[in-house]
C-alpha cells in the first residue's frame, strides 16, 4: 500500500489552477522527490496531502487513510518551507513543545530535543531564544521538531533553504539515515543536485501537472546514453563556439571548466571529439554518460513552465 496517493487531484485559487489533475503514489521507505521550479506547484501539493488544503476534485490518501484526521498527526513530521517557530520562546522549551503536540512525554521530549542538538551542533544554544537564531540555526530546530517523535513518514518542503554546506550535510547525512531505518521521505525541492543526490523515486511537476514519475534510475535509462561529460584544461571558448553547432549539441549545460552536451540527432560523440580537438580544446574529461537530473529537467519543462501558486493569504 502506497503512504501517500492522490488520484486526479486538482486545486484552484481565484480562477488560477495551482494543481491540475496530479496522480502519483509515494511507496513505503526511501527518499520520494517532488520537484519543480518555484511556483509548479510543490508547496500547494503537499499542504493537500497534509490536509492544510482540501483539494477542489481527486482524491488524496495519506498512510491509507483520509488526510482530515487528526491522528495522523502523531504519524507524520512536516517541516514547511516557511519558518513557523515562536521567536520569544527559548529553543529547548520550544522543541519540547513541539514533541508534546506529538504525543511524546516531556520528559522523552527534553532528553530527545538535547540529542539532537547536539547532533546538529545546537546544544550551547537551547537556553536563547528563537529571535537570537541565525535562519540556519532556526531552520535545523524546525527541523528537529518535524523529526522530535519519530515519524513514519518525514515531508521537507525545501528543507535546506538557507543553510550553508556543512549545515546542509549534517541533515541530509539525517534524513539518508531515516530512510535506510525504513521510514519513508517526501522531499519537495527545486535544486536538482540535491534530489539526484538523495532521491530514489522523483516525480516532475510544471505549470501544477506532472510531467515526469518513477524512479531515478529507470527515468535516466529511459533518456539513455546520448550525453556527454566535459572537463575543459585549456580553451574553454573555443569549446564554447564548437558546442553552439546545434548539428553536434541539442542541448548543452556549460559551467565554464566543464560541460554536459546532449547530442544532437544524428550526432555521434567522434564527431563531437573530432570538432573539439580541431579547435584546440584541451580535455581533461570526455566521457559518454547518463543524462544528469538537471538535464532531465530541462528536457521535460523547458524555460517557461513555472506557474504562481496559491495567493499568499492562503
Amino acid at each position: 500500500m502506497p503512504v501517500i496517493a492522490l488520484e486526479g487531484v486538482t486545486k484552484r485559487f481565484a480562477g488560477h489552477t495551482a494543481v491540475e489533475g496530479l496522480s502519483l503514489e509515494v511507496p513505503p521507505g526511501g527518499i520520494y522527490g517532488l520537484l519543480g521550479r518555484n511556483g509548479a506547484g510543490k508547496t500547494t501539493t503537499i499542504r493537500m496531502i497534509l490536509g492544510i488544503l482540501p483539494a477542489d476534485e481527486g482524491t488524496v490518501t495519506l498512510l491509507g487513510k483520509s488526510t482530515n484526521q487528526r491522528s495522523l498527526s502523531a504519524r507524520v513530521g512536516y517541516l514547511p518551507e516557511e519558518r513557523g517557530l515562536y521567536r520569544k520562546m527559548r529553543v529547548l522549551d520550544h522543541l519540547v513543545f513541539l514533541g508534546e503536540t506529538k504525543g511524546v512525554t516531556r520528559a522523552q521530549a527534553r532528553r530527545q530535543s538535547r540529542a539532537w542538538l547536539g547532533r546538529l551542533g545546537l546544544s550551547e544554544w537551547e537556553r536563547r531564544k528563537i529571535e537570537e537564531l541565525s535562519k540556519g540555526m532556526q531552520q535545523k530546530v524546525q527541523f528537529i521538531g518535524a523529526l522530535l517523535h519519530e515519524p513514519e513518514l518525514l515531508i521537507l518542503d525545501e528543507p535546506f533553504s538557507g543553510l550553508d554546506p556543512i549545515s546542509s550535510r549534517e541533515m541530509r547525512d539525517t534524513v539518508v539515515e531515516i530512510a535506510r531505518q525504513g521510514r519513508t521521505v517526501l522531499f519537495s525541492t527545486h535544486i536538482m543536485e540535491q534530489a539526484e543526490r538523495m532521491c530514489d523515486r522523483i516525480a516532475i511537476i510544471a505549470g501544477g501537472r506532472k510531467v515526469l514519475d518513477g524512479s531515478l534510475s529507470d527515468i535516466k535509462r529511459e533518456f539513455g546514453t546520448r550525453y556527454v561529460a566535459l572537463t575543459f584544461t585549456r580553451n574553454a571558448s573555443a569549446a564554447g563556439r564548437v558546442l553552439q553547432d546545434r548539428s553536434l549539441a541539442a542541448r548543452v549545460h556549460d559551467y565554464g571548466a566543464s560541460a554536459e552536451v546532449e547530442l544532437a540527432s544524428g550526432a555521434t560523440g567522434d564527431a563531437l571529439l573530432r570538432a573539439l580537438v580541431a579547435a584546440d580544446v584541451g580535455l581533461g574529461r570526455f566521457e559518454l554518460v547518463e543524462p544528469s537530473l538537471q538535464s532531465i529537467f530541462e528536457a521535460k519543462v523547458g524555460r517557461d513552465s513555472a506557474a504562481p501558486e496559491e495567493p499568499a493569504h492562503a
